[in-house]
Protein backbone atom coordinates (compact mmCIF):
# COMPACT_ATOMS: atom_id res chain seq x y z
CA UNK A 1 0.00 0.00 0.00
CA UNK A 2 1.02 3.59 -0.92
CA UNK A 3 1.55 5.84 2.32
CA UNK A 4 1.50 9.50 0.86
CA UNK A 5 3.18 11.94 3.81
CA UNK A 6 2.59 15.88 4.01
CA UNK A 7 6.05 17.60 3.02
CA UNK A 8 7.20 18.49 6.60
CA UNK A 9 7.35 22.58 5.92
CA UNK A 10 3.14 21.94 5.13
CA UNK A 11 2.87 20.61 8.45
CA UNK A 12 4.80 23.25 9.98
CA UNK A 13 2.69 25.85 7.95
CA UNK A 14 -0.52 24.65 8.82
CA UNK A 15 0.15 23.94 12.46
CA UNK A 16 1.23 27.65 12.34
CA UNK A 17 -1.86 28.87 10.77
CA UNK A 18 -4.09 26.66 13.24
CA UNK A 19 -2.24 28.52 15.82
CA UNK A 20 -3.03 32.18 14.57
CA UNK A 21 -6.54 30.97 14.26
CA UNK A 22 -7.10 29.87 17.88
CA UNK A 23 -4.81 32.84 19.56
CA UNK A 24 -6.92 35.27 16.92
CA UNK A 25 -10.86 33.58 18.05
CA UNK A 26 -9.28 33.74 21.84
CA UNK A 27 -8.57 37.24 21.78
CA UNK A 28 -4.54 36.75 22.02
CA UNK A 29 -2.56 39.93 22.99
CA UNK A 30 0.59 40.14 24.09
CA UNK A 31 3.07 43.33 25.60
CA UNK A 32 4.31 43.59 21.93
CA UNK A 33 1.20 45.23 21.26
CA UNK A 34 1.11 47.07 24.31
CA UNK A 35 1.12 50.89 24.28
CA UNK A 36 5.06 52.37 25.38
CA UNK A 37 4.60 55.91 25.91
CA UNK A 38 7.04 57.81 23.93
CA UNK A 39 8.23 61.57 23.61
CA UNK A 40 8.83 62.19 19.49
CA UNK A 41 8.72 65.54 19.87
CA UNK A 42 6.12 66.27 16.71
CA UNK A 43 3.78 68.84 19.66
CA UNK A 44 5.26 70.20 22.00
CA UNK A 45 4.43 72.96 24.17
CA UNK A 46 6.63 75.53 26.22
CA UNK A 47 5.98 78.08 29.30
CA UNK A 48 8.06 79.29 31.40
CA UNK A 49 10.49 75.96 33.24
CA UNK A 50 7.55 73.63 31.47
CA UNK A 51 7.91 71.64 28.89
CA UNK A 52 4.77 69.10 27.45
CA UNK A 53 4.95 66.95 24.99
CA UNK A 54 1.32 66.08 23.81
CA UNK A 55 2.46 63.71 20.18
CA UNK A 56 0.68 61.24 21.67
CA UNK A 57 -2.28 62.70 23.28
CA UNK A 58 -4.85 61.09 21.68
CA UNK A 59 -3.40 57.57 23.27
CA UNK A 60 -4.67 58.56 26.94
CA UNK A 61 -0.81 60.23 28.06
CA UNK A 62 1.69 63.69 27.56
CA UNK A 63 5.28 63.46 28.80
CA UNK A 64 6.11 66.54 30.32
CA UNK A 65 9.88 67.61 32.04
CA UNK A 66 11.06 71.25 33.24
CA UNK A 67 13.32 72.78 30.89
CA UNK A 68 16.60 72.49 32.77
CA UNK A 69 17.83 70.43 35.84
CA UNK A 70 16.75 72.30 39.14
CA UNK A 71 18.21 72.08 42.52
CA UNK A 72 14.43 72.93 43.96
CA UNK A 73 11.30 70.24 44.39
CA UNK A 74 9.39 70.56 41.38
CA UNK A 75 5.42 70.49 41.09
CA UNK A 76 2.26 70.28 38.22
CA UNK A 77 -0.94 70.56 38.57
CA UNK A 78 -2.90 69.03 36.36
CA UNK A 79 -6.55 70.76 36.47
CA UNK A 80 -9.82 69.64 34.23
CA UNK A 81 -12.94 71.55 35.15
CA UNK A 82 -13.24 71.29 38.95
CA UNK A 83 -11.24 68.67 39.32
CA UNK A 84 -7.36 68.73 39.98
CA UNK A 85 -4.96 66.42 40.09
CA UNK A 86 -1.10 67.11 41.70
CA UNK A 87 2.10 65.45 40.73
CA UNK A 88 5.72 65.57 41.70
CA UNK A 89 7.89 66.14 39.01
CA UNK A 90 11.55 65.25 38.74
CA UNK A 91 14.31 68.01 39.14
CA UNK A 92 16.32 66.28 36.20
CA UNK A 93 14.99 67.67 33.41
CA UNK A 94 14.13 63.99 32.05
CA UNK A 95 10.58 63.74 30.59
CA UNK A 96 7.95 61.86 32.61
CA UNK A 97 4.27 59.90 31.70
CA UNK A 98 1.17 61.67 33.00
CA UNK A 99 -1.87 60.10 32.12
CA UNK A 100 -5.40 61.87 30.76
CA UNK A 101 -7.47 59.80 32.93
CA UNK A 102 -10.22 62.24 33.10
CA UNK A 103 -11.27 62.13 29.61
CA UNK A 104 -11.30 64.18 26.25
CA UNK A 105 -11.24 67.75 27.04
CA UNK A 106 -9.47 70.97 27.90
CA UNK A 107 -6.48 70.02 30.66
CA UNK A 108 -4.20 72.50 31.59
CA UNK A 109 -1.24 72.10 33.49
CA UNK A 110 0.69 74.28 36.29
CA UNK A 111 4.23 73.94 36.91
CA UNK A 112 5.25 75.25 40.65
CA UNK A 113 8.93 75.78 41.75
CA UNK A 114 9.73 75.18 45.49
CA UNK A 115 11.34 77.90 46.86
CA UNK A 116 11.18 78.47 50.53
CA UNK A 117 9.81 75.73 52.96
CA UNK A 118 6.36 75.26 52.13
CA UNK A 119 6.05 77.62 49.53
CA UNK A 120 6.06 77.54 45.67
CA UNK A 121 6.44 80.15 42.88
CA UNK A 122 4.52 79.63 39.29
CA UNK A 123 6.85 78.80 36.59
CA UNK A 124 4.68 77.79 33.73
CA UNK A 125 1.15 77.09 32.72
CA UNK A 126 -0.07 75.21 29.34
CA UNK A 127 -3.40 74.50 27.89
CA UNK A 128 -3.84 71.56 25.63
CA UNK A 129 -7.48 70.31 24.12
CA UNK A 130 -7.32 66.54 24.10
CA UNK A 131 -9.51 64.26 22.27
CA UNK A 132 -8.79 60.20 22.96
CA UNK A 133 -9.28 57.77 20.36
CA UNK A 134 -10.92 55.68 23.52
CA UNK A 135 -12.30 56.49 27.00
CA UNK A 136 -10.00 54.14 28.48
CA UNK A 137 -6.66 55.25 26.66
CA UNK A 138 -5.31 56.32 29.24
CA UNK A 139 -5.58 52.89 31.32
CA UNK A 140 -3.41 51.29 28.91
CA UNK A 141 0.23 52.58 29.22
CA UNK A 142 2.12 53.11 32.09
CA UNK A 143 2.39 56.25 34.49
CA UNK A 144 3.82 57.34 37.52
CA UNK A 145 1.51 55.63 39.98
CA UNK A 146 1.62 51.89 37.24
CA UNK A 147 5.44 52.65 36.64
CA UNK A 148 6.80 49.55 34.43
CA UNK A 149 8.75 48.95 31.35
CA UNK A 150 9.27 46.43 28.15
CA UNK A 151 11.92 45.35 30.89
CA UNK A 152 10.04 44.74 33.73
CA UNK A 153 9.31 41.16 35.12
CA UNK A 154 5.74 41.87 35.68
CA UNK A 155 5.26 42.01 32.03
CA UNK A 156 7.00 38.91 30.58
CA UNK A 157 4.69 36.95 33.63
CA UNK A 158 1.92 38.64 31.87
CA UNK A 159 2.92 37.39 28.81
CA UNK A 160 3.13 33.84 30.07
CA UNK A 161 -0.28 34.00 32.11
CA UNK A 162 -1.71 35.70 28.51
CA UNK A 163 -0.89 33.14 25.69
CA UNK A 164 -3.73 32.28 23.76
CA UNK A 165 -6.58 33.23 25.96
CA UNK A 166 -9.45 35.19 26.10
CA UNK A 167 -9.77 38.83 28.35
CA UNK A 168 -11.75 36.88 30.87
CA UNK A 169 -9.28 34.27 31.11
CA UNK A 170 -6.05 36.64 31.41
CA UNK A 171 -7.96 38.82 34.11
CA UNK A 172 -8.94 35.60 35.70
CA UNK A 173 -5.43 33.90 35.55
CA UNK A 174 -3.47 37.71 36.70
CA UNK A 175 -6.12 37.98 39.64
CA UNK A 176 -5.39 34.09 40.59
CA UNK A 177 -1.82 34.76 40.04
CA UNK A 178 -1.67 37.69 42.89
CA UNK A 179 -3.52 35.67 44.96
CA UNK A 180 -1.60 32.54 45.80
CA UNK A 181 1.98 34.66 44.88
CA UNK A 182 1.44 37.66 46.89
CA UNK A 183 1.50 38.75 50.60
CA UNK A 184 1.10 41.70 52.49
CA UNK A 185 3.96 43.95 53.25
CA UNK A 186 3.11 45.03 56.72
CA UNK A 187 6.34 46.26 57.33
CA UNK A 188 6.58 48.88 54.23
CA UNK A 189 2.90 49.65 55.54
CA UNK A 190 4.36 50.99 58.78
CA UNK A 191 7.11 53.35 57.59
CA UNK A 192 5.83 53.90 54.18
CA UNK A 193 6.30 57.98 53.85
CA UNK A 194 3.46 60.76 52.64
CA UNK A 195 3.58 60.61 48.73
CA UNK A 196 5.34 57.69 48.06
CA UNK A 197 4.45 56.16 44.81
CA UNK A 198 4.15 52.55 44.27
CA UNK A 199 6.63 50.32 43.00
CA UNK A 200 6.06 47.40 40.08
CA UNK A 201 9.25 45.96 40.07
CA UNK A 202 10.07 45.92 43.77
CA UNK A 203 6.63 44.05 44.71
CA UNK A 204 7.27 41.80 42.18
CA UNK A 205 10.98 40.67 42.69
CA UNK A 206 9.60 40.30 46.41
CA UNK A 207 6.14 39.21 45.62
CA UNK A 208 5.64 41.27 48.88
CA UNK A 209 3.90 44.52 49.01
CA UNK A 210 1.28 47.05 50.33
CA UNK A 211 -2.30 48.19 48.87
CA UNK A 212 -0.72 50.25 46.04
CA UNK A 213 2.10 48.41 45.58
CA UNK A 214 0.06 44.98 44.77
CA UNK A 215 -2.71 46.98 43.07
CA UNK A 216 -0.52 48.48 40.18
CA UNK A 217 1.65 45.62 39.66
CA UNK A 218 -2.25 44.11 38.80
CA UNK A 219 -2.74 46.88 36.66
CA UNK A 220 0.60 46.58 34.53
CA UNK A 221 -0.03 42.76 34.49
CA UNK A 222 -3.52 43.68 32.74
CA UNK A 223 -2.48 46.89 30.27
CA UNK A 224 0.22 45.55 28.72
CA UNK A 225 -2.43 42.70 27.30
CA UNK A 226 -5.00 45.31 26.03
CA UNK A 227 -7.66 45.30 29.36
CA UNK A 228 -8.09 48.74 30.70
CA UNK A 229 -7.28 48.75 34.07
CA UNK A 230 -7.68 51.94 36.54
CA UNK A 231 -5.29 52.44 40.13
CA UNK A 232 -7.93 53.25 42.29
CA UNK A 233 -6.69 54.81 45.36
CA UNK A 234 -9.45 56.39 48.00
CA UNK A 235 -11.22 54.47 51.08
CA UNK A 236 -12.22 50.62 51.93
CA UNK A 237 -14.45 51.65 55.23
CA UNK A 238 -12.02 54.18 57.24
CA UNK A 239 -8.58 52.71 55.85
CA UNK A 240 -6.74 54.65 52.88
CA UNK A 241 -6.59 52.31 50.59
CA UNK A 242 -5.84 51.60 46.80
CA UNK A 243 -7.29 48.46 44.40
CA UNK A 244 -8.62 48.57 40.81
CA UNK A 245 -11.30 47.90 37.88
CA UNK A 246 -11.23 46.91 34.87
CA UNK A 247 -12.64 46.48 31.44
CA UNK A 248 -12.58 43.33 30.45
CA UNK A 249 -14.70 41.82 27.48
CA UNK A 250 -16.79 45.22 27.58
CA UNK A 251 -17.48 44.88 31.09
CA UNK A 252 -16.36 47.12 34.48
CA UNK A 253 -15.45 44.42 37.34
CA UNK A 254 -13.76 45.17 40.46
CA UNK A 255 -10.52 43.36 42.65
CA UNK A 256 -8.79 44.08 45.14
CA UNK A 257 -5.65 42.33 46.01
CA UNK A 258 -4.97 43.68 49.36
CA UNK A 259 -8.61 41.70 50.06
CA UNK A 260 -7.65 38.58 48.00
CA UNK A 261 -4.64 37.47 50.20
CA UNK A 262 -6.63 37.95 52.77
CA UNK A 263 -5.52 40.85 53.93
CA UNK A 264 -8.25 43.40 54.11
CA UNK A 265 -12.19 42.96 55.19
CA UNK A 266 -13.55 45.90 53.33
CA UNK A 267 -17.30 46.74 53.43
CA UNK A 268 -17.79 50.02 51.38
CA UNK A 269 -15.13 51.38 49.29
CA UNK A 270 -14.49 55.42 48.67
CA UNK A 271 -12.97 56.88 45.37
CA UNK A 272 -11.62 60.10 45.39
CA UNK A 273 -8.64 60.00 42.62
CA UNK A 274 -7.65 57.08 39.81
CA UNK A 275 -4.28 56.70 37.35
Amino acid sequence: MLRFRAPRLGIALLFMMMLWIAFAAAGFASSEDAVWPESPGTTVENDGKLVVDASHADLGYVTARISGPSDHRMKMRVSFGKAQLTYDLNSDGEYEVFPLQLGSGKYEFSLFENVKGTKYSAEGKINLSVQLADENAAFLCPNQYVNYTRLSEAVAKSDELAAAQSQTDIYNAVCNFMASEFSYDFVRAASISPGELPEVDGCFASRTGICQDLSAVTACMLRVQGIPARLMIGYADKYYHAWITAIVDGEEVFFDPTAAINALNAKKYTVERYY
